[in-house]
């Protein structure tokens, strides 16, 4: 057996940033710290945190008046943080500089009156928050047939804005058949598909032709760790999302494969090991490190959290 080992992969920018975020505030601030959402869509790191006492919440309302309350990398909208205010929290932001700036992007075209087209996925915390930026502008899209059921005049303003962690082929196909319909829709000047869920793609899309199977570390609930899986399916090549090695059933080998392995942004490198070890130790397997793209992106902690730290003196993370 052969390892392929997908670089990069596992943990982007925005994720690193928002788990330093809530370990800096613990080591500030004590716990029980309260999380809106899954600071990460991650079962390894939510259930890390869980045992170092932090508290996650679906609701502002579950949180005690006066609590210290961190914003998942997801984003928010507005009227959380007006809640927040309300109830007296003491609010640290770790959402993504990436997911601000869809945010950012709203607002403005919300104010110069365009209505918007989201193309994300219903209920994803960040389709949640950036919805809520302008809730009476938005009408969410999934695919190229929700896209021919809008009923959109062609004097209409329209702008279109996407979630950050789709997959690159399907926005694609989405923005050109929107474009078709309403040639006159206008769209950010920058994609909004993170670099980090672009790179983890062109990765997989270039190496799995030489694999037999490709395993995705990550949980159900990432969505750019279901598109890792689906670019593999959509090539011919079984694809596993697991979250770690317990997960590997032995039926999909037969010793002698290429087995591709990345991580979804939100994965911890060390279940990547673990899936490595649990082959070699099996399949007596080798392993090749096959890195497309150098990441070197950097994202501080909050303005808040970094000015705290200073006060007392506290070595970053």
């Amino acid at each position: 057996m052969k390892i392929l080992l997908a670089g990069p992969r596992g943990f982007c920018a925005g994720v690193n940033m928002a788990i330093e975020t809530l370990e800096t505030a613990i080591r500030l601030y004590g716990t029980p710290i309260y999380v809106y959402h899954e600071i990460v869509h991650n079962k390894h790191v939510v259930d890390r945190f869980i045992r170092e006492g932090a508290v996650f919440v679906d609701s502002v309302e579950e949180v005690p008046e006066g609590a210290v309350l961190l914003f998942s990398a997801h984003g928010v909208a507005p009227e959380v943080r007006k809640v927040s205010s309300a109830r007296r929290l003491r609010a640290i932001d770790a959402t993504c500089p990436l997911v601000t700036k869809v945010h950012l992007e709203a607002l403005k075209y919300a104010k110069a009156g365009y209505r918007i087209v989201l193309i994300g996925h219903e209920g994803h915390d960040e389709v949640i928050g950036t919805m809520g930026q302008a809730p009476e502008a938005f009408t969410l899209v999934d695919n190229t047939t929700e896209v021919d059921a809008l009923t959109f005049g062609p004097d209409d303003k329209l702008a279109y804005l996407t979630q950050t962690t789709l997959s690159v082929d399907d926005a694609s196909k989405i923005i050109t058949r929107l474009k078709d319909r309403f040639p006159k829709i206008v769209g950010p000047p920058k994609d909004d598909i993170c670099y980090a869920t672009q790179n983890r793609q062109e990765a997989v899309r270039l190496l799995s032709d030489g694999a037999d199977i490709v395993i995705v570390l990550g949980s159900q609930n990432s969505s750019n760790s279901q598109r890792l899986a689906e670019l593999a399916r959509d090539s011919g090549i079984p694809a596993h999302l697991i979250d770690g090695a317990n997960e590997i059933d032995p039926v999909w080998f037969t010793g002698d494969e290429t087995v591709l392995i990345t991580a979804g942004a939100s994965a911890p490198e060390s279940v990547v090991q673990d899936c490595v070890q649990w082959l070699k130790s099996r399949y007596d397997a080798t392993v090749e490190e096959r890195t497309i793209r150098e990441e070197e992106v950097y994202f501080p902690l909050p303005k808040e959290l970094r000015a705290a730290a200073a006060a007392v003196q506290l070595p970053m993370a």
